[in-house]
């Protein structure tokens, strides 16, 4: 996973040109959003002006700019992704968040397709078992819908909790992976 220094995430983006394209999948909308580095943000909803407000608040002093012809092979990898979450998809990823952050990702990662982790499973896999909340704060955080597999982190006692994109979505890309 490649990533920005705190302080170039920190600044919104300036001086940096993201390309997105917005599509429609099985979830519903989805927003792709890339730097030179890779994807910087896979977001998902309902309704995708809404997705593209979104991207313009979390990069709000970057230029913008529409996806183009060449970008339709990077929107295959990642509608493919989003249609098939079991699978691991090789995509660059431009992965922007504290370090804290990169670690609950790295081990969200680890979860394998069809099985769930409880928050407490991931504090205690980064080595930081007190550390439950922030645990549950970095899957909040995530940009990464479906490739960074929050959906595959539940409560303590198996309930489905909080989904940054929908608790139905999470219990769709739940029932997708179990069923394959």
């Amino acid at each position: 996973m490649l990533g920005m220094t705190p302080s170039q995430y920190r600044d919104g983006g300036c001086n940096e040109e993201i390309r997105f394209a917005v599509g429609q999948s099985s979830l519903g909308a989805f927003l792709v959003a890339s730097s030179a580095k890779g994807v910087v943000s896979i977001l998902l909803g309902d309704d995708p002006e809404t997705l593209v407000r979104n991207l313009q608040d979390r990069f709000p002093k970057a230029s913008l700019i529409g996806a183009d012809k060449d970008y339709e092979t990077l929107i295959a990898r990642v509608i493919a992704s989003i249609e098939a979450p079991e699978r691991r998809f090789d995509l660059p990823l431009d992965v922007r968040g504290t370090a804290f952050q990169q670690r609950v990702w790295r081990a969200l990662q680890e979860i394998p397709a069809g099985q769930t982790a409880s928050y407490a499973d991931i504090a205690r896999r980064i080595k930081a078992p007190k550390a439950v909340r922030a645990v549950a704060g970095a899957c909040a955080a995530n940009n990464h819908a479906v490739v960074i597999p929050c959906h595959r982190v539940v409560r303590s006692d198996g309930a489905l909790s909080g989904y940054a994109w929908g608790v139905e979505r999470k219990r769709q890309l739940l029932d997708r992976e179990a069923a394959r």
